[in-house]
């Protein structure tokens, strides 16, 4: 079977909300709480976090060595070769991209998108390409790690380097992208479920303080969506803050 490897992007240098990986999330760091989610998945053979070379990344990469979390060090601008470096570094035959601001990744959802990707000729599942139907940040995109490496070869464009899996999105002509169409009970795609400003992280905290002493890592989608059914009040926290376009 190929290797599935979730590939998560972090790094401690974010304009908005500098150092926000390691931000406190119910008493952990938000990369810990991704990671604990991302460990739930049954399809994921290898997780493995591609960080930057830059000095203000070394107190994330003694973070990550004394939580025995595996890393790989590349280029700060240059997202793409990154991602690709990293792909090599874990000889992943198959990328599951995972943004490390996106701590409320469904680890059923990726699971879903795998499967979907391991049974069918496509060459991306994603659920957030041509139709936004899920909550921004419950995101799984997956595709081959030879598909990246050609694009890393071949295009220049600075938002391709940037957003590593534009270029399938801007292209789907070259290639078959499968889109995951969320179920209408958690059909919610103006919800913001990622850390990108402090009051995304004050969000977040009130989830987790809500969610996690009932169902500890494991809570999903699902389990959000009831929450914020009981308490809608919660989504003003973070309702106002905007997301920058790749382009």
């Amino acid at each position: 079977m190929p290797k599935v490897v979730a590939i998560v992007e972090a790094r401690m240098g974010s304009s908005r909300l500098p150092g926000k990986v390691l931000s406190d999330i119910f008493g952990k760091p938000a990369l810990e709480r991704l990671i604990a989610r991302l460990r739930l998945s049954k399809r994921i053979d290898e997780i493995i976090v591609a960080t930057t070379n830059s000095s203000k990344d070394d107190k994330l990469v003694a973070w990550l060595e004394g939580q025995e979390i595996n890393f790989f060090r590349g280029s700060e601008q240059d997202v793409l070769q990154r991602v690709v470096d990293t792909s090599r570094e874990a000889n992943a035959d198959v990328i599951v991209e995972i943004n490390g601001d996106c701590i409320l990744t469904d680890y059923e959802i990726i699971d879903e998108a795998i499967e979907n990707f391991n049974k069918h000729n496509y060459d991306v599942v994603t659920n957030c390409g041509s139709i936004l139907s899920y909550p921004m940040g419950a995101y799984a995109q997956v595709f081959r790690s030879k598909d990246l490496e050609w694009v890393a070869k071949n295009i220049s464009d600075s938002a391709v380097r940037e957003h590593v899996s534009l270029f399938f999105y801007e292209n789907p002509d070259k290639y078959k992208i499968h889109d995951l169409v969320a179920p209408e009970e958690i059909r919610f795609p103006a919800w913001r479920l990622q850390l990108d400003y402090q009051e995304d992280l004050k969000f977040l905290n009130a989830v987790y303080q809500r969610l996690y002493p009932i169902y500890g890592d494991a809570f999903t989608l699902y389990d959000i969506k009831d929450l914020l059914h009981k308490e809608p009040e919660l989504l003003d926290i973070n309702k106002h803050c905007v997301e920058n376009a790749p382009r």
